[in-house]
């Protein structure tokens, strides 16, 4: 599958009414509008690693952004 498919695929996943209800509980889940630090260094890393899949789903399904080999290219 070539990015530009791929970059589809994932919009209009998210666009549906079940897309966005899943989308909002990963935002929740995992601080994508709040901080990630915690004094453990290595706790912080890890909640940021997942704070960067939900930075990834908002980038790949907005119309400005490239998919390009699993990278958004802003």
């Amino acid at each position: 599958m070539n990015p530009e498919d791929l970059k589809k695929n994932y919009k209009e996943l998210f666009s549906t009414p079940e897309g966005r209800i899943v989308l909002e509980d990963l935002e929740k889940r995992f601080s994508f509008q709040t901080t990630t630090f915690v004094p453990n260094s290595d706790e912080t890393i890890f909640r940021e690693g997942q704070r960067s899949v939900v930075i990834f789903l908002h980038g790949v399904t907005k119309d400005n952004k490239q998919l390009n080999e699993g990278e958004i290219n802003v």
